[in-house]
């Protein structure tokens, strides 16, 4: 057979040829597939084969070896492992020879092949020799054989499973790409090929990078000398309307993300890196070197020590804030605004030594970022951003906080910005609205009185939302988003004055009105403000505490429908959460409600509409019910105990990626949750022995999720309580049955021995109720 003429037939533009050149090659195949894989490894081989039919005779080789259908290529695997020794060596001979050929085609494919046979036989630990000859290549050929080895070294990583390569060529193979892609090597495309290598190489590298020192090395020795001053080239090729479209991403952006990675990555090592680019640009006469040299240092602020980054800001902080407020340009000023944000986010707080903002410099802070607020949009929803990171860093700062003397002249400034006509563009509403509740959030009881001051403005505002215009359904959009803000603020707000006996005391006398305007909300019905609304009533709800019964009968129907919304899954989860605060809040004043709660969330679970996510919630929420109704709950033990075994079941044989575990764990949680406050709610109760017959599955859950060994910190705190619930309640009648446990003792030393303090503690509180219901 004439091989050349034949694979040149199979590509021909007649069909009845290529039919009768694809018969042909099938047929030679399953008569002597040993003569054909030699042939076509000939063909491939040969320099004086035209490279159409070299670059077909490797593709047909390496098809092969692989498929995408999972029993055939378990037979080819079978079938190649058969083969004649002697002509699989030469074979092999002739893919590595083919990677110093001329021809780039033939190199490319034989890389492939390479890989595909080593994806069969290094796990049979055969080939042993194939990667120390690669690695003896990529030292000493011409520059385009050097290029088809680091390439076949990448399909090679794709290929082959980590475990099969011992650690020390693992190490050789990183070490050779890494050289492959340094700035000393010459030729471009070697040192294209290194780096699309490294990419797959990575997954090898897993040890390296889970070294902390060798990933660094890496980093460092690879990376950064290379890395960083082709980041910083990219940061000049802004677009000029960047800024005003909030999807944007182009190169500039992409590589000041990079750049921001590579700081996470190797801390302290890329400031000189950048900082004569930061003092070479900011001051040049180019807007486009002025905004790139800002951005440059805002993306490197995150990673560095502040003791390498504090000196900087030091010297940087005057010139930042006069080009915030002198610079010419809107996108200088924009991302200095951003860099200022993210000044104050990383290097700023208490968790900072030396701070950088002082008693002298804070006044001229906060004047220019609510100068800047004034700014095009853009701009001053990044001052917003700015001035949020600023309040959040006085959070735990005692009883005076230094924003005290401007919280007047903050709060209404950003009450300015939100009634600007152009409010919707650049997120400028939403973020005056953000930063005005982190100034909430973060303030002392100094400013308590102002913020007293803010209900009745806040309620004005809700109040002009809810009036009854007939609205478009593009103002009903705005009024909606609107709505939605504003119940967030009082959330925020209701949260901090109830948080303090003197002030809630002052507070409550809004709570009717506020009510009444959340219920106002819920008739203008729409999703997203249902669910801002909703998450605002639970908290007047817990500062109410048990007079807020008297909301409940025209509360309810909305309560329902809440619990209702499939449609709307985080409307649903943020509505069960909220009849946990009901239950903390009203205690056995929700028996009234619970029927139809409880018939709402048992058909929630059984529902296959609902989104996952909504259901370890709803476990946790048979808790607070249980907890505030104590043994009235023994109306729905059956129905919850069923639901809740079923779910236990489920979350204790599982396999399955990091979503998933994490998936499981949240369930695992929701389900303790609620043993522990049926068991609390049921304490001291005549009717405690109705929980025994559930105490030995409760117990075989227990000793599952152990076992498992993949329960995480909330898990394990949760579950020690569990066991220590069910010791306190159930007295002796649970002695026997923990003593029987297969792993509750092991459970119990592991997290006494835990370095987390919660864990540690609620040990102890367990270990107690163990040993008093043994020792009845």
């Amino acid at each position: 057979m004439e091989v050349t003429q034949v694979l040149l037939n199979a590509q021909s533009i007649d069909g009845a040829v290529r039919k009768n050149a694809e018969e042909s090659l099938k047929h030679f195949q399953e008569q002597n597939l040993t003569v054909f894989l030699l042939l076509l490894s000939g063909e491939l081989v040969s320099e004086e084969k035209p490279v159409e039919t070299r670059k077909l005779a490797g593709l047909i080789l390496k098809n092969a070896l692989d498929a995408k259908d999972q029993q055939r290529k378990v037979e080819l695997v079978q079938r190649w492992l058969s083969l004649d020794g002697n002509a699989k060596s030469q074979i092999k001979a002739g893919l590595l020879k083919t990677l110093s050929s001329p021809v780039s085609d033939a190199r490319s494919t034989a890389s492939q092949v390479i890989a595909k046979v080593a994806g069969i036989e290094l796990p049979h630990k055969q080939w042993p020799e194939l990667v120390g000859s690669l690695l003896s290549n990529v030292h000493q050929l011409p520059a385009h054989a050097k290029q088809a080895t680091l390439e076949t070294l990448g399909y090679l990583c794709e290929e082959v499973s980590p475990d099969v390569i011992d650690q020390d060529q693992v190490n050789k193979i990183l070490t050779a790409v890494v050289q492959g892609m340094s700035a000393s090597e010459g030729n471009t495309d070697v040192r294209l090929a290194a780096t699309r290598a490294l990419y797959n190489a990575l997954g090898f590298a897993q040890a390296n990078f889970s070294n902390d020192m060798e990933r660094d090395y890496l980093m460092r020795v690879q990376a950064i000398p290379a890395l960083v001053p082709m980041l910083l080239e990219t940061l000049l090729k802004q677009e000029e309307d960047q800024d005003q479209d909030e999807g944007a991403w182009n190169i500039a952006m992409a590589g000041g993300t990079c750049l921001g990675l590579v700081a996470r990555t190797v801390g302290d090592d890329i400031v000189p890196l950048v900082v004569p680019f930061i003092e070479e640009n900011v001051t040049k006469p180019d807007w486009r070197q002025r905004e790139a040299a800002t951005y440059a240092f805002g993306s490197i602020l995150e990673g560095p020590s502040p003791a390498k980054l504090i000196p900087l800001v030091n010297v940087a902080l005057n010139f930042m804030l006069s080009a915030l407020t002198k610079d010419p340009n809107s996108h200088v000023k924009d991302t200095t605004a951003w860099t200022l944000g993210r000044i104050f986010e990383f290097l700023h707080g208490s968790a900072v030594d030396s701070p950088i903002i002082t008693q002298a410099n804070c006044q001229q802070i906060v004047a220019v970022l609510l100068q800047s607020m004034k700014d095009t949009p853009n701009v001053a929803e990044k001052a917003c951003g700015a001035l949020y990171f600023l309040a959040q860093g006085y959070e735990e700062v005692g009883p005076s906080s230094p924003l005290t003397p401007f919280f007047q002249e903050i709060v209404q400034s950003l009450l300015t910005v939100t009634h600007r006509e152009d409010a919707r563009e650049s997120r400028l509403r939403t973020a005056a609205y953000e930063t005005l509740n982190e100034v909430v959030r973060c303030s002392t009881d100094e400013t308590a009185p102002l913020v007293l001051q803010l209900v009745p403005v806040i309620i004005m505002e809700l109040h002009n939302t809810v009036e009854g215009q007939k609205l478009s359904s593009d103002e009903r959009e705005k009024q909606s988003e609107l709505q939605g803000l504003l119940c967030g603020c009082l959330q925020v707000i209701i949260q901090k004055l109830g948080s303090s006996e003197s002030t809630k005391y002052l507070f409550l006398q809004y709570a009717d009105q506020i009510m009444g305007l959340f219920l106002s909300v819920f008739a203008c019905r729409s999703a997203t403000v249902h669910e801002e609304a909703m998450l605002a009533i639970g908290a007047l709800a817990y500062a109410t505490g048990p007079d807020f019964a008297k909301y409940m009968p025209e509360f309810y129907r909305y309560l329902e429908m809440g619990l209702q919304n499939f449609e709307e899954y985080q409307v649903c989860a943020v509505t069960v959460g909220v009849v946990g605060d009901i239950c903390r809040a009203l205690e056995e004043k929700v028996v009234p409600y619970c029927d139809g709660i409880m018939t709402q969330l048992l058909k929630n679970l059984s529902s296959n509409q609902l989104h996952r996510s909504v259901k370890p919630p709803i476990f946790s929420c048979f808790g607070d019910i249980a907890l505030a109704v104590g043994e009235y709950f023994e109306k729905y033990l059956m129905w919850a105990m069923s639901a809740l075994q079923s779910a236990a079941e489920l979350s204790t044989h599982t396999t399955g990626d990091d979503e998933l575990i994490e998936y499981i764990n949240t369930l695992r949680n929701g389900i303790l949750e609620a043993y522990s406050g049926i068991f609390q709610g049921f304490k001291n109760s005549p009717k405690t022995q109705l929980l025994i017959p559930y105490a030995p599955h409760i117990l075989q859950f227990l000793d599952g999720i152990y076992m498992e060994k993949d329960m995480d910190d909330v898990v394990m705190k949760t579950a020690i309580g569990v066991l220590g619930d069910l010791a306190d309640t159930l007295g002796s009648h649970a002695a026997s049955l923990i003593q029987q446990s297969v792993s509750s003792k092991d459970f119990l030393n592991e997290c006494l021995s835990s370095e987390d303090v919660m864990i540690k503690e609620s040990a102890e509180w367990a270990k107690l109720a163990i040993s008093r219901a043994i020792s009845v």
